[in-house]
């Protein structure tokens, strides 16, 4: 297995963050990723240039250290403090006018949605005429 299909079964797993402080960094044409910590910065521009289409112009990676949890196994066991696992985020800055979707649903999605909602909507004034019926 080359290094090009391993980068080729990751990019499926590439997704960006969607939380307000990433949604803010997008009017700056910044993206927020979550990645692995073996990754390099010319393997995550490399992949998201292949998974959306776009130019990377730049790369800024971070890890965040896991948070200490205490623990205990039971009533009378000498309790512990573990800590969660390291995380790494990439921050990716993209060529102007450049972008990517992260907050729009696919329209198959939201047409579905609507569908059920005219259903529901027509079932509903079915009852209401059969009320007034009475």
């Amino acid at each position: 297995m080359t290094k090009e299909d391993n980068t080729n079964i990751q990019l499926h797993l590439l997704e960006p963050r969607a939380t307000e402080k990433s949604y803010l960094e997008q009017t700056n044409r910044i993206y927020v990723f979550p990645v692995k910590k073996s990754m390099g910065k010319q393997e995550i521009a490399r992949m998201v240039e292949k998974e959306f289409n776009v130019t990377v112009t730049d790369v800024r990676t971070l890890i965040r250290n896991g948070k200490k949890t205490k623990f205990s196994k039971g009533k009378h066991a000498y309790p512990g403090i573990t800590h969660r696992q390291d995380k790494k985020f990439a921050y990716v800055r993209l060529k102007q006018g450049n972008s990517i979707r992260v907050f729009d649903e696919p329209e198959s999605e939201t047409s579905a949605k609507e569908a059920k909602k005219a259903e529901k909507a027509a079932k509903k004034a079915d009852k209401n005429a059969g009320k007034e019926n009475k």
